[in-house]
């Protein structure tokens, strides 16, 4: 537990830029055991941000507080222009006094008028300084080149002067300082190995640690105002020491999955993340000094939670593949009970993620375990399972809290590790780690307007962080639906903008087609990822499927002449790029009988048709290979019941309705002048209109009932298995409830299922305006709103507020937020 919590409160950072061979003149004078090394940009902004801060006011009665503030007592006489540097020595054990550098100004000191102020020429060793008493604030100061060097200590001074000519700059403190953001106020650099005597003299006895283990040298930006306080920047850690963030090396970072699985009224969640389990392994090994590396019973893991909740904890440990982990599970169970339709099991052994994962889990009893999707949760206690599956069941999870939405806002989607807290959790590990006479001090509920956060991301010799405290965000723009961000493209857009699913943040991306078929897939910020080059237009929607079967997702779809597969990258995914002579292709369909990711991809071109399975060879079992009559659109798959069809429509009038494997399944009579609609399930019946305004539905024996609507033959429509709705000329339809709207040029109408709730969408193309309603015809607030296509809907970022995305001008994109 030591090594978490500390990991999170030390590995501090967000940026690297290019690295500088160069030093500045000011960092000669840093003695080279300074523990802490604050880089002053503008002290007056400094100066101001310290004094402003409510929660740097919350602390201030803790006796660190004190005592640091008193140490900073000269420096109020004290006003540098331009950078100048702060840095905390140690002077015997556990004693820090500062030393302060700067250029050397005739108006530097700023000792007010009545000031109590009495100062000694001091001699050494040839040389001479000052001792300053001003109102009960001693230091002393002397002037070196142009350089004034300022301390609490007149040992210190000495020093410097007795090593004048041996001066050096820190070769690490140099690299952070150089790549140092230079418009934040101040920025910190921490010496690992020299800080130990400081962190031990805040921690309580049980937990004081070596934190040189963590990283040897940390750079943060200090920023602050009235709500918030970020420390942001990086750490370096020396590869040929074994250190704790090193057992992050060589794996990715991921979007940890703990907020979503957490209950709501969790105090604190922590998750580690990693891509690569082998790596992991290697670096435990190295990390523990041990021999062998451990089996690879847990190798499908790819993140560690842990919940704190009530005092209590619970770990999670999401997977992308669970067999090897039940089969060490099933052995050591004892006990079983029934939640929730959810498995509670009690288990004998209770010591074992302690050895797995040390020394992430350490001291943790795994008495019980239930899954959740894809997780193994572990606690002590079956009631704090039960916690688990009622909270996940009723989607009251962590991530919707206030307290995580105010936190994720400000930090990067992908985490080594992230911590995020409330003042319950922190007051938690105040309790636990954090010495008593410090923590009594600390007005926890002064603090429960903030969210607490911090987070790393592991890179290659050094680490990104963010460090964060930040009061809670209220939700103040409700009922307003604002453009999010547009992205003009290379040449004119001729597909719909789409989202679909980054499997990695889990957040939705844009796919979208120019004219001169480059595909784009475009980030939530607005961004091009890529760009690739097909050799036609994709007909349809795109579709996204899981092939492997760990949760890695791949774009499917179909040009005129081609039937391809990419991944997320935008690379071919072999086999599956196949072309076919003569062109002519109708839309992809996928079809997932069981939902078990057993795809079948159905390619039709004229009277053609091609089955393929995920790996691409054609399904030897499916007979209908050729139709009487050419395939007009998609062919879709309906489940009714427990039976499947296939249904498909035909030039000539023919609906055909097939089983899986290709026979016929229902004989329609009926020869349907088939409207520009897709084939659609309403109320359990295949549901389908022709160009002469009629509405057709078949049910499963065959029986077709028709109802003239006198709709245009150029009408739309879309189905639910409850909800129908029909764009006629400029009258919208929905469950029966009719819209008169603008005289226009409408798309057909578009159903969207969000949040438990019905979307309709319609675009006027004519006069660029796209219209919003709910199930029962009803307009949503702050529609229509300007936009030139059909749209995609959906909560892209995860913040539980719908984006819609469309096409803008001729050659840009739209998005808005819908608050």
């Amino acid at each position: 537990m030591k090594f978490k919590l500390l990991a999170v409160l030390f590995l501090l950072l967000i940026g690297c830029t290019e690295q500088s061979s160069k030093t500045s003149p000011i960092l000669y004078y840093v003695p080279q055991n300074s523990a802490i090394v604050i880089k002053i940009n503008d002290k007056p902004s400094f100066s101001s941000e310290l004094e402003n801060s409510d929660l740097l006011k919350t602390l201030s009665a803790t006796t660190t507080y004190a005592s640091v503030l008193e140490k900073l007592k000269p420096l109020k006489y004290i006003q540098p222009n331009g950078e100048s540097i702060l840095a905390f020595v140690e002077l015997g054990k556990a004693n820090f006094e500062l030393l302060l550098i700067a250029q050397n100004s005739d108006d530097l000191f700023q000792i007010g008028e009545g000031s109590n102020i009495v100062v000694e020429n001091i001699t050494y060793e040839g040389k001479s300084f000052d001792s300053y008493s001003v109102d009960g604030a001693n230091f002393f100061s002397t002037v070196l080149d142009d350089k004034i060097i300022i301390s609490s200590a007149q040992m210190l001074i000495e020093n410097i002067l007795r090593n004048e000519r041996d001066l050096a700059a820190d070769e690490s403190l140099n690299k952070l300082y150089q790549i140092a953001n230079n418009q934040s106020s101040a920025n910190i650099f921490i010496n690992t190995n020299k800080s130990n005597p400081l962190l031990n003299h805040i921690l309580s006895d049980g937990h004081k640690v070596d934190i040189s283990k963590f990283t040897d040298w940390v750079s943060l930006d200090f920023n602050t105002n009235k709500d918030h306080l970020k420390l942001n920047g990086i750490s370096m850690a020396n590869d040929s020491i074994i250190n704790y963030s090193n057992l992050f090396k060589n794996s990715h970072a991921l979007t940890p999955k703990t907020p979503a699985l957490a209950p709501m009224a969790s105090d604190a969640i922590m998750a580690f993340t990693f891509d690569n389990y082998e790596s992991f392994a290697l670096n435990q090994k190295r990390y523990l000094d041990r021999s062998i590396v451990i089996d690879t019973t847990f190798k499908a893991v790819e993140e560690i939670g842990f919940v704190y909740m009530n005092k209590e904890k619970a770990v999670i440990l999401h997977t992308y593949g669970s067999e090897n982990i039940l089969n060490y599970l099933d052995k050591l169970e004892k006990t079983s009970e029934e939640y929730q339709g959810n498995e509670i099991v009690g288990l004998s052994k209770s010591d074992f993620l302690n050895h797995y994962f040390n020394p992430l889990i350490q001291d943790f009893e795994a008495n019980y375990y239930t899954i959740i999707e894809n997780a193994f949760v572990f606690s002590s206690s079956p009631e704090t399972l039960k916690t688990f599956i009622g909270n996940f069941k009723n989607v009251s999870t962590f991530e919707k809290t206030s307290v995580y939405k105010t936190a994720k806002e400000q930090l990067a989607d992908e985490s080594s590790m992230l911590f995020v807290s409330n003042a319950d959790g922190v007051e938690y590990f105040l309790d636990q780690y954090i010495d008593k006479d410090i923590s009594k001090n600390v007005k926890i509920k002064e603090l429960s307007e903030y969210s607490f956060a911090a987070q790393m991301v592991a890179d290659d010799n050094f680490h990104h962080t963010n460090i964060l405290f930040q009061k809670i965000a209220h939700e103040t723009t409700l009922n307003k639906t604002i453009p999010y961000f547009t992205l003009q493209l290379d040449t004119e857009i001729v597909t719909p903008p789409q989202f679909v699913k980054n499997h990695r943040t889990n957040k939705d991306e844009i796919i979208v087609q120019d004219q001169d078929n480059n595909l784009y897939l475009i980030s939530t910020d607005g961004k091009v990822i890529w760009k690739k080059q097909l050799s036609g237009r994709i007909q349809g929607r795109v579709e996204q499927v899981d092939l492997y079967k760990n949760g890695r997702l791949q774009l499917a779809f179909t040009t005129d002449n081609q039937f391809m597969i990419v991944d997320r990258n935008g690379k071919d995914v072999p086999p599956f790029t196949f072309t076919y002579e003569g062109g002519n292709l109708n839309p992809l369909a996928v079809f997932d009988y069981d939902r078990k990711k057993d795809y079948r991809f159905l390619v039709t071109q004229g009277t053609k048709i091609f089955m393929y399975n995920s790996s691409g060879q054609i399904v030897k079992g499916f007979k209908y290979t050729k139709a009487a009559n050419p395939i007009l659109g998609t062919p879709k798959h309906f489940r009714v019941g427990k039976k499947d069809y296939l249904v498909m429509k035909q030039e000539g009038g023919e609906l055909k309705i097939l089983s899986r494997t290709g026979d016929t399944r229902v004989n329609v009579s009926n020869k349907i002048s088939f409207s520009d609609n897709e084939i659609l399930l309403h109320k359990n019946k295949f549901t389908v209109t022709d160009t002469k305004g009629h509405l057709f539905q078949i049910d499963e024996k065959g029986k077709t009932t028709t109802a003239n609507l006198n709709l245009l033959p150029d009408h739309g429509l879309d189905a639910t298995s409850n909800t129908l709705a029909i764009m006629n000329d400029n009258v919208l339809t929905i469950r029966s409830k009719k819209v008169e709207l603008d005289l226009g040029v409408y798309s057909k109408p578009k159903i969207f299922y969000l949040n438990d709730k019905i979307y309709i969408s319609v675009t006027d193309i004519q006069n660029q305006k796209i219209y919003l309603f709910d199930s029962q015809a009803e307009a949503i607030s702050n529609f229509p709103v300007p936009g030139n296509s059909s749209i995609d809907l959906i909560d892209m970022d995860n913040d539980h507020k719908l984006e819609l995305v469309a096409k803008d001008q001729d050659n840009s994109i739209i998005v808005y937020k819908i608050n």
